[in-house]
């Protein structure tokens, strides 16, 4: 059975991740800071193995590194899934963006992948196993007073084409850099929400429709499968083409 760790598992993204692996039969560890998420995703499910952790807290990462150890043995682990990160891109005009807010969007993000992907690569090269980082669009494009996600997204995109030149060839990485992800049915109970999109928003979509979780889900499977054993260092974006769309004013 193959193993995974997924960070931000619980919610949004993330959860349909870990559905879509567990409906594969892959043992799935999570990281995450919702202890409600959490309980939820866990529901008995032995082959789950739930962590509150902020991902940003380098003593809380390593601790729950070593209980994914323990719980995965010596098989090693397939699959890293650095999803963790604050998901609101809007910090501000940046005359009023602390210093204290600016590192807390990095270090929700990136500082939070590199612990993660530290603490568990002796575990990744033990399986050869593949590393995938969640970017967004908006580290190629952007909207105002976004500039610390962007700057975290965009560092993500980095850092994952520098992984995979230095941890070749035991350990693949790539990034996803999703668009508009529909993630309403993917919260927990008290926040879940069925989806209501316009035709206006559908249009701004070249594929005519807003993004689902799924269309995640399925490329983080198929880039940690065989068939994408060629495949390392590259950004994939998944946006539906809106990212490609030339955009005039009226």
């Amino acid at each position: 059975m193959k193993t995974a760790l997924v960070t931000g598992g619980a919610q949004g993204i993330g959860h349909g991740i870990v559905s879509r692996l567990r409906n594969d039969g892959w043992r799935v560890a999570i990281f995450d800071l919702d202890r409600e998420a959490l309980d939820e995703m866990q529901a008995g499910d032995v082959d789950l193995l739930c962590h509150a952790v902020d991902v940003g807290d380098e003593g809380q990462v390593v601790e729950a590194a070593r209980a994914v150890a323990d719980w995965i043995g010596p098989q090693g682990l397939d699959l890293l899934v650095s999803n963790a990160g604050i998901s609101d891109p809007v910090s501000g005009p940046l005359e009023d963006l602390s210093l204290a807010d600016w590192r807390r969007w990095q270090d929700s993000h990136v500082t939070g992948a590199f612990l993660t992907i530290r603490a568990l690569l002796p575990l990744l090269r033990q399986a050869r196993g593949s590393i995938v980082t969640m970017a967004s669009t908006r580290a190629l494009q952007s909207e105002p007073d976004c500039e610390a996600y962007a700057a975290a997204k965009g560092a993500l995109v980095a850092m994952t084409h520098a992984l995979a030149v230095s941890l070749g060839p035991e350990v693949r990485a790539n990034c996803i850099l999703p668009g508009w992800i529909e993630t309403g049915p993917w919260q927990k109970s008290a926040n879940r929400s069925a989806p209501a999109h316009s035709d206006r928003d559908r249009d701004q979509h070249p594929v005519g429709r807003v993004g689902r979780v799924e269309d995640i889900a399925g490329l983080v499977v198929w880039l940690a499968s065989d068939e994408a054993g060629f495949i390392t260092g590259q950004r994939f974006v998944v946006d539906g083409g809106m990212s490609v769309r030339m955009i005039y004013a009226d």
